[in-house]
């Protein structure tokens, strides 16, 4: 067995397995269409054509060798704020602590690219996903229900300064 690794983003395959990990999963795990898979693969095709590495990393968790999560870490709206985006961990690797370690890889990264917050959107049905944004210090900033990805969902915004700590 090869463990554990979170290793930055950047092999051949990186970027289309975070695509077709969401949009497989997703669609298997809450019913959610391809109009959810059209907008991770923006999100990834805006990261390669357009990062800036000393502002924005992604990373990809890997289980005895086998891609089996990802976190994004870019710059947000506002100069001083990023955002965490598309946090995944494959049913295969759950319970390892792989969604945590992730997330602290990102809070780590725009902490030290000297980030003053750290901001993301998420649905309230990703309840795994919401424990870990909560034990890392995140605080629910705003919801509102919409209609996305062919169901009704709860939009949730969290917001986590990262003067503090």
């Amino acid at each position: 067995m090869g463990g554990i690794q979170i290793r930055p983003l950047g092999r051949p395959g990186d970027l289309g397995w975070v695509v077709t990990a969401h949009g497989e999963l997703y669609a298997r795990e809450f019913g959610w269409d391809t109009s959810f898979e059209a907008l991770v693969a923006r999100i990834v095709a805006d990261f390669a054509a357009k990062q800036d590495p000393a502002r924005e990393q992604a990373w990809i968790a890997e289980l005895d060798g086998k891609r089996v999560g990802c976190v994004f870490c870019v710059q947000g709206d506002e100069l001083d704020a990023a955002s965490l985006r598309i946090l995944l961990v494959h049913p295969d690797a759950r319970g390892h602590g792989l969604g945590t370690r992730l997330v602290d890889t990102c809070t780590a990264f725009a902490r030290e690219a000297g980030y003053e917050r750290l901001r993301l959107w998420t649905n309230d049905v990703l309840a795994a996903a919401r424990r870990i944004y909560l034990a890392a210090g995140f605080r629910l900033v705003a919801e509102a229900p919409h209609h996305s990805f062919g169901v009704d969902l709860v939009g949730q915004d969290y917001a986590l300064d990262l003067r503090a700590g």
